[in-house]
């Protein structure tokens, strides 16, 4: 993160084009797991930039294990998701236009998840029970994972 508050503090809050990791972590039935974001109180599931000369699959273990302290295992591209509806602008004013690649991961024996400072609650839901309440720039990867485990 050390790059984005760099390249704020020579922009400040005017639109930039961000690269993002994700990745949907799914149990055994089928259920995704998302968390309460702190800053925006929408759900969302882990994930957050790559960093200059980081590759797109290590950010997302990264990010992952930062946010859950949960190891993945195998990881399948899930899609990317990129367009003016991925535009965002934070509670600060810090306004982006994201590209997120989202990866797949299926854990087989789900542990507790570590809350830190990024979120207030956890949840593991399935593609019927995802709330409402989703952060704008994840709004279209729920949107595909619906379509794909909806009749899982």
């Amino acid at each position: 993160m050390d790059y984005i508050l760099q390249l704020r503090k020579l922009i400040g809050t005017r639109p930039i084009l961000l690269v993002g990791a994700a990745v949907l972590l799914v149990n055994q039935e089928n259920q995704l797991l998302l968390m309460k974001r702190t800053d925006n109180d929408c759900w969302g599931f882990a994930g957050g930039a790559v960093e200059p000369g980081e590759r797109v699959e290590d950010a997302a273990v990264r990010e992952t294990f930062e946010e859950t302290d949960l190891k993945l295992g195998e990881m399948e591209l899930f899609g990317v998701f990129s367009g003016p509806e991925l535009y965002y602008k934070y509670p600060n004013g810090d306004e982006v236009y994201n590209v997120i690649i989202t990866y797949l991961s299926r854990i087989l024996t789900p542990a507790p998840v570590r809350l830190n400072e990024e979120h207030s609650a956890w949840g593991w839901f399935s593609a019927g029970e995802i709330p409402a309440d989703i952060s704008p720039p994840m709004i279209s990867t729920i949107e595909k994972f619906k379509q794909t485990f909806s009749n899982r």
